[in-house]
């Protein structure tokens, strides 16, 4: 197994057991399965394991294996507050006493604010003294790494990441996200920082593996490296050195082996011309079905309206790649509950983004068709509904506050 280092010296292995896709027998985790995959991970050098307190007996069941095996301080567990249920201090605390419970530890070594999207909901946390908070914790041992989990755009990554000093961010990377939600942008600025950068969602939720278009497997198949479309998106992502670990949700001894195999052997630097070249095919194949031609360079943005154009294009043309339901889902968290309304609905066909759109994309005409798509009305209502609860909670908080 390969070792990367954290901001502290602490050797991670590059490979990171996601626990959120346990298989599960009817509604419970296989549990006996699972132990399984956990401990060929653990015995292979996998040491860092990442759960979430709303993964449905995740955190429970890595508690309970790492307790009956006695491994628990071989290991490091990486869990998460679930920030938009917080509504207090009090609530933070009896949140993460649960979670020590449930994970039968008295600390947690990499403790993330779970799910930002947008500036404004860590600047909600500080008014409710999370800060002094996440001070308390570390001083008494409680909670050794702090970070945050991010879902949005770059600049709101880059906003939260430059408004505290981490320890450690979680990010959605893979050669389809190289320049959306956080981005390269946002890996280079942590690693510059020497913040380091752990990797969610590798594949896609395996669509990089289960959803490529025919074309794409063959040109892998054929590849002379005869790597696995897997092998082949973590090779990517090994190939910098600034990315720390990359987390996958192994539910099979197979997907467990091969991983490890490939953890084992990429380093950065390994991927040559030929490889990239394979893999822009392989993007250009799965974009064939997009329906627009957007590379998220962002020569259109700042839009004078505030309309998030790449997120909406991004989210658009994930509805056809990887399902609707898929696309509307990123679009709702990407988009639809930022703070700051981003809606295509706020365009007033300036035409400032055309002028600068290096793929003369007639992005009026696109942002309409996308928002038609992407907001039928049943999401619409969701959405605006979801977004007058937020903003009720906000002005109560300001109310309180004054």
């Amino acid at each position: 197994m390969q070792y990367r280092r954290d901001r502290y010296g602490r050797e991670l292995s590059v490979l990171g057991f996601g626990c959120m896709r346990f298989t599960r027998k009817g509604s419970a985790i296989d549990q006996e399965k699972a132990e399984r995959e956990i401990m060929a991970a653990f015995r292979a050098g996998v040491n860092y394991y990442d759960t979430a307190y709303i993964y449905p007996g995740s955190e429970a069941l890595l508690g309970a294996v790492l307790e009956r095996n006695r491994i628990r301080d071989q290991v490091y567990i990486a869990t998460k507050l679930p920030q938009y249920l917080v509504r207090s201090l009090s609530g933070a605390e009896n949140y993460f006493q649960e979670e020590l419970e449930r994970l039968r530890t008295d600390h947690v070594d990499y403790y993330l604010m779970h799910m930002l999207t947008d500036l404004a909901q860590w600047e909600r946390l500080k008014q409710l003294g999370i800060l002094e908070w996440i001070q308390e914790k570390k001083a008494t041992g409680a909670i050794r790494n702090i970070g945050f989990s991010f879902h949005g755009n770059t600049e709101n990554f880059l906003k939260i990441l430059d408004d505290y000093d981490w320890d450690f961010c979680q990010i959605q990377y893979n050669y389809l996200d190289e320049t959306t939600q956080a981005g390269v942008r946002g890996l280079k600025a942590a690693a510059a920082k020497g913040i380091p950068v752990i990797i969610m969602e590798p594949l896609r939720g395996g669509k990089l593996v289960n959803l490529l278009p025919a074309d794409a497997r063959k040109a892998i198949a054929d590849n002379e490296r005869h790597w696995t479309p897997a092998a082949w998106a973590f090779r990517w992502l090994l190939n910098q050195p600034e990315v720390t670990v990359v987390l996958s949700g192994m539910n099979s001894l197979e997907m467990v082996s091969e991983n490890i195999q490939t953890a084992s052997a990429a380093y950065p630097g390994d991927l040559n011309e030929q490889d990239f070249a394979l893999l822009e095919t392989v993007k250009t194949s799965i974009r064939a079905g997009e329906k627009v031609g957007c590379t998220a360079c962002r020569y259109c943005m700042p839009c004078p309206q505030d309309v998030d154009i790449p997120g909406i294009f991004r989210c658009y043309n994930a509805m056809y790649s990887e399902g609707k339901k898929d696309g509307r889902f990123q679009f709702a968290q990407t988009v639809g509950m930022t703070r700051q309304p981003a809606f295509a609905t706020q365009c007033i066909g300036c035409g400032k983004c055309e002028k600068h759109c290096p793929q003369s994309i007639p992005i009026r005409e696109k942002l309409k068709e996308a928002d038609r798509a992407l907001r039928p009305l049943p999401y619409k209502i969701g959405i605006n509904v979801a977004r007058a609860f937020m903003l009720r909670k906000s002005r109560k908080r300001k109310d309180q506050n004054n």
